[in-house]
């Protein structure tokens, strides 16, 4: 029970993931703030959550005997993420741990980019880490610190072909998490970045890749991992959130986690 007696807020919670982290956090003793945009977006062609897949989130979280404050909640608005982490803390009484997880995939050659896939997968997973930080920190701050967790990617550390919008912003957030770890380190807040290869989820599957790589074979072996898997289950990246989150990280701030079963050193 590493995480017993804190509270951890934690965005995409309605499934992989996002679900994954709620439910291992919730094992390791803490209470989950959750929040999900619990519907489809046009640009997206995989399944995203829904409020049954939050409900099913709750659910697993009550079986363990925690308390689950969830809401619907759109990430790239503020206001809508200050709102549910106010109502949380004021529900389960603090707030300890932050996983900025929430994010969106689209897969295409860059001429096939459009200005909507361009910004709204910027919106998200740039500016929807940095709401969610901007939400959760005056709450760490008057909890004396805690830890921040951003979800990152093999495309945080290295270019990938087709993926142009969400390597940007993923290489972004890697700037965000050393920057607020140099800012809030004199008030106890740790900032890390956690970075899995492809993770065997909805998002994680892309069925337009293959056939982009089909054109482009010269382009495969980026995609590879060293271990030899095709992908990392939602639990390995829950594992290491829960290390990060932990007091056993309590000297580890600033850094890029790989849970990448060797991509990036290839």
């Amino acid at each position: 029970m590493r995480l017993s007696g804190k509270t951890a807020f934690i965005t995409g919670a309605a499934q992989s993931q996002g679900r994954s982290h709620a439910v291992r956090l919730a094992e390791e003793g803490a209470d989950i703030i959750a929040v999900d945009i619990c519907r489809q977006l046009d640009i997206v062609k995989y399944p995203m959550g829904t409020e049954e897949g939050l409900a099913e989130t709750v659910r697993l979280v009550e079986m363990l005997g925690r308390r689950i404050h969830a809401a619907v909640a759109d990430v790239r608005h503020e206001d809508e993420l200050a709102a549910v982490v106010d109502a949380g803390v004021s529900a389960l009484g603090g707030l300890d741990i932050v996983a900025a997880n929430a994010s969106i995939c689209t897969t295409q050659p860059s001429e096939d980019l459009t200005p909507e896939i361009w910004q709204t997968t910027l919106d998200i997973n740039l500016t929807g880490v940095w709401n969610t930080c901007a939400a959760a920190i005056p709450h760490l701050l008057a909890s004396g610190g805690g830890s921040i967790v951003i979800t990152g990617s093999t495309a945080s550390l290295k270019g990938l072909p087709f993926f142009l919008p969400y390597v940007a912003a993923k290489h972004a957030v890697v700037g965000i998490a050393r920057s607020l770890a140099l800012e809030f380190a004199d008030r106890g807040i740790r900032v890390n970045t956690i970075h899995p290869t492809g993770v065997d989820t909805p998002q994680g599957h892309s069925p337009v890749l293959p056939t982009l790589l089909e054109k482009r074979p010269d382009l495969g072996s980026l995609f590879m991992n060293t271990l030899p898997v095709e992908r990392v289950q939602p639990i390995d990246i829950s594992n290491a959130l829960v290390f990060l989150a932990s007091d056993e990280a309590r000297y580890v701030t600033g850094a890029n986690f790989p849970v990448d079963a060797g991509n990036t050193i290839r």
